[in-house]
């Protein structure tokens, strides 16, 4: 009879992410950098990617009020947003999809 070896094991554990090896931390999305002619749409597309539990932080040139109406008629309860900064050079909002 052969002996058997061992195969050595790596336990991981698992975050429910892609386990590509980012960064889990919230993303932050600085708008000011986004041209104006697409910021609407790319902060729209961005925050399309968030799953259900994560968030993302935006960071504003002003207080995106028409952009924030826009989020809440597109998506309604599901995405809960909380000023983390209000001005006056930035304003920073945390977007999070609850559902």
């Amino acid at each position: 009879m052969t002996e058997q070896k061992s195969i050595p094991l790596t336990e991981t554990t698992s975050t429910g992410g892609c386990a590509c090896g980012h960064d889990s931390a919230t993303p932050e999305l600085d708008a000011r950098q986004i041209p104006h002619a697409i910021r609407h749409g790319a902060i729209l597309g961005a925050l399309g990617q968030v799953r259900p539990g994560h968030a993302m932080i935006l960071v504003a040139p002003h207080d995106p009020l028409p952009l924030l109406a826009q989020i809440e008629d597109l998506e309604g309860d599901a995405v809960r947003r909380s000023y983390l900064e209000e001005g006056p050079d930035a304003w920073k909002i945390l977007l999070e999809r609850v559902s």
